[in-house]
């Protein structure tokens, strides 16, 4: 999996003074925001004057949008019967009357209407810097975050992004190429799959297939179909169907390589995960190489 480069930008975390020009108002800004918090005390009144001086700068309905998230959210504790919810660990668990465990987790929800606030704010930023993928990125992480584990605006915003991929891109002033591009998007797709519910699984399925046809020579988004037969759907069978195409096509490719051996392990198809061991013993590192003879010396000795 490509490294943890997306979410990236830590959403509401972003320092304006990475922006080339330094003036007043972002001096004063990012002052106020290292004592009271993007949504502090004067902050608004401050984004309010420096709209006024230049609403063509970019940078201002930036921090208006964070402005507008971080005013918007608010944080509770919920009870869950699930081991893990949202892609999160529980804070604790108890038990309760009957003695059955529950999970209890700290979630974030959204107002309406202030949120709606900040969509626009990121939409203005958006207008004036079309080229610059952070403040499209930092969209897709509010639907992600507003939306939690139903990302349908997430999806076909990210679909529309994926799009647009031949366009010639920034990011944080460097040029971002298709490489860059593909590993962003997976990250997305990655997020989509470690919220874990149906509608996050089948938006990880979705945009996986929309970029796999974009980048056909990607493995990633091969492998993530993979996933989502295998951990999604619970379907082994289908799931080594898409493996074994992903190492037709990439015949190295260690990721399907080793689900296809945890495939075969579950399935207690023993010459199947022998054969697989044996890639894996071909193509793996040192570690992966010592651990398959292991197995494969276990298992023909039975």
């Amino acid at each position: 999996m490509v490294k943890r480069l997306l979410i990236l930008l830590s959403m509401m975390a972003l320092s304006l003074s990475s922006f080339a020009q330094t003036d007043r108002f972002e001096q004063r800004y990012n002052l106020l925001v290292s004592k009271f918090g993007p949504a502090g005390v004067g902050v608004e009144t401050l984004l309010d004057n420096w709209e006024a001086a230049d609403s063509a700068d970019a940078r201002v309905h930036l921090a208006r949008f964070q402005f507008w998230m971080e005013k918007a959210k608010t944080e509770q504790i919920v009870s869950k019967a699930e081991k893990k919810y949202l892609g999160m660990s529980p804070l604790f668990s108890l038990k309760d009357s009957t003695g059955t465990d529950v999970h209890y987790y700290q979630e974030t929800f959204y107002d309406d209407e202030m949120y709606g606030k900040a969509i626009k704010a990121v939409d203005k930023a958006i207008a004036l810097r079309p080229s610059d993928l952070e403040y499209r990125f930092m969209k897709a992480n509010a639907y992600i975050a507003y939306e939690k584990g139903s990302p349908d605006m997430a999806l076909v915003y990210l679909q529309r992004l994926a799009d647009m991929h031949g366009n010639k891109w920034n990011y944080n002033s460097q040029v971002a190429d298709e490489a860059f591009f593909a590993d962003a998007m997976q990250e997305y797709c990655y997020s989509f799959y470690t919220l874990g519910t149906p509608a996050a699984m089948e938006a990880f399925r979705a945009l996986s297939e929309t970029m796999g046809s974009i980048y056909p020579d990607n493995a990633d988004f091969m492998n993530n179909i993979g996933a989502y037969w295998l951990v999604g759907m619970n379907d082994s069978k289908k799931a080594l169907k898409q493996y074994q195409k992903v190492l037709k096509k990439f015949p190295g490719d260690m990721t399907a390589i080793k689900n296809c051996v945890i495939i075969s392990r579950r399935d207690k198809n023993t010459k199947s995960e022998i054969k697989y061991l044996k890639l894996m013993e071909q193509y793996g590192e040192d570690s992966d190489r010592a651990s398959a003879q292991l197995r494969i010396k276990a298992l023909e000795s039975r």
